[in-house]
């Protein structure tokens, strides 16, 4: 019974972050749509990050806390660099060229992307791909990129009420139109930019990993540091679009309200509980819920938001739920499998002894 909640505590765990992740994502495209600057919202965020795990990290990791280190401090800086800061200024920026479609549909191979990734830096065993274990991961794998696909790309006939926002599709339509005569340059340019914001999200996820294992029991600790880098690196990187002071100063209060939500929501609470997966299960595993955060984000944005809802996000969430199950599938049996073959070398070990003590006593008998 032990074994099944560790087995399941990070899936329940990384399920509710991706949904919460989810309702973020969708309020942080409206304050984006008011005209903040991507990266001023970037280091407000990443500065109530800093501010809300101070206290959690003083009071529970204080005497399990590592010395602050130079190297301590790089590897955060570096930490924060990859899934933080440079990752949003680069997937900002292929958004500004691109679309929001797009945008979601290459966040949606962070699986495949971090799947690759670990192959290639080896904390993937290749070997391990040709047991049933290692197939039904890669499906699963495969199954949800193509419901997040399916998701993004096909939008179909409307299935909601027509009293929903009529001017966020004429919005949209716009945007498109607006491209200029550089589209196809800017749209490649852009999707250049997505893929390598994924790319260094998905980084971030394998550092994390071996960053867990040096410091282990303090991703309180750990995700606060990497917050306050991640905060000074987003303010530079704001230069980037403006220079002015008055940028930085936010009157508007839904705007505020969605600033202090991302901040505890979307990325102090978030980040830990990513890191303790991360920690618990392998960056490829966490990887492998992002669609559900595209799914929630989906329905997080037609129920509260009120925005039109349509066919393909109902049947690409289906696709993508069932590539989330044979993923989950695949992983409980390579679990399964670990723990039976420890036991049979356990009992193999115990065996031998069993034997070799035998065979001592019968040479002590006397003639």
């Amino acid at each position: 019974m032990v074994m099944k909640e560790e087995q399941w505590a990070p899936v329940i765990v990384m399920l509710i972050s991706s949904v919460a992740m989810g309702s973020v994502n969708a309020l942080v495209k409206k304050a984006l749509d008011v005209g903040v600057n991507h990266m001023i919202f970037g280091a407000y965020r990443m500065a109530i990050s800093a501010l809300i795990l101070v206290p959690f990290s003083c009071i529970w990791e204080r005497k399990t806390r590592p010395k602050l280190t130079f190297m301590l401090l790089c590897e955060h800086f570096f930490s924060g660099l990859l899934g933080a800061s440079l990752m949003q200024f680069f997937f900002l920026l292929g958004l500004s060229y691109t679309s929001a479609t797009v945008s979601m549909a290459l966040v949606s191979m962070l699986p495949a992307i971090t799947f690759a990734l670990a192959l290639v830096f080896r904390i993937e065993n290749t070997q391990n791909l040709k047991s049933k274990s290692g197939v039904l991961k890669v499906m699963g794998t495969l199954i949800c990129i193509m419901g997040a696909m399916f998701l993004t790309f096909y939008k179909g006939p409307e299935i909601s009420n027509h009293h929903s926002h009529p001017g966020v599709l004429q919005k949209n339509k716009n945007t498109l139109h607006n491209n200029g005569h550089d589209q196809t340059k800017n749209w490649f340019l852009g999707c250049l930019y997505l893929i390598i914001g994924t790319v260094l999200l998905s980084l971030w996820m394998l550092f994390q990993g071996k960053l867990s294992l040096k410091y282990p029991g303090n991703k309180y600790s750990s995700t606060c540091l990497m917050s306050v880098f991640a905060a000074f690196q987003c303010a530079i990187l704001s230069l980037y679009k403006s220079r002015e002071v008055e940028d930085w100063i936010i009157e508007d209060k839904f705007v505020i309200f969605i600033i202090l939500y991302a901040g505890i929501v979307g990325q102090a609470m978030s980040t830990v509980v990513t890191s303790w997966s991360i920690k618990m299960t392998g960056a490829v595993f966490v990887s492998t819920f992002a669609p559900v955060s595209l799914v929630a984000a989906t329905l997080f944005d037609f129920l509260i938001l009120r925005s039109p809802l349509y066919l393909g996000s109902i049947l690409g969430s289906v696709v993508t739920i069932t590539g989330l199950y044979v993923f989950l599938w695949g992983k409980k049996s390579e679990i399964d499998q670990s723990v039976s073959n420890t036991l049979t070398t356990s009992n193999e070990n115990i065996e031998s002894e069993d034997h070799r003590i035998t065979n001592a006593k019968d040479t002590k008998l006397p003639v």
